[in-house]
């Protein structure tokens, strides 16, 4: 993927989400970065297992925290995925460098994160009424895709 999409995990909890979003990464080419603190470590066997053998081909980077990933990125826009967004994810124009941001499996994205100035947009995928949460491996997917398919797949076979 050209677009060098980045997508930060802000204190993900679930290995084999993660290990499926270092599989997505390894797939699409988008960078994963890891806001700690996580409750699990990278040599976990779900970690590994749902990572299969991707996990050399992906680009991953491990932050001590979001504001450390931050730090490193020096984002222009950074998305916030949250329940409570009130643009969906196919209305923006993705660009090179944005910022595609999801919270913990168990609460989401902290208030504070989504309240804080950075944040370029609040943004939520649809779902049917009463309808908690998409999972977010799920989640990532979806929006990374969305973004790939606006830049025309660059770069699949």
């Amino acid at each position: 993927m050209s677009t060098n999409l980045r997508v930060i995990l802000d204190q993900p909890e679930i290995p084999g989400n993660t290990g499926n979003l270092i599989r997505l990464a390894a797939i699409t080419g988008f960078e994963l970065h890891i806001a700690g603190p996580t409750l699990f470590d990278f040599s976990d066997t779900k970690l590994r297992r749902a990572g299969l053998d991707y996990h050399d081909l992906a680009v991953m980077t491990e932050h001590e925290n979001l504001e450390a990933a931050y730090a490193a990125l020096n984002p222009q826009r950074i998305f916030a995925f949250t329940g409570e967004g009130t643009t969906r994810h196919v209305d923006i124009e993705y660009r090179p460098g944005d910022v595609l941001l999801f919270g913990r499996e168990s609460t989401g994205l902290d208030d504070h994160v989504k309240q804080d100035s950075r944040i370029t947009d609040l943004v939520r995928i649809p779902m049917l009424p009463g309808r908690r949460s998409l999972n977010l491996a799920n989640s990532v997917s979806i929006a990374v895709y969305e973004a790939w398919r606006q830049q025309g797949f660059d770069g699949a076979v």
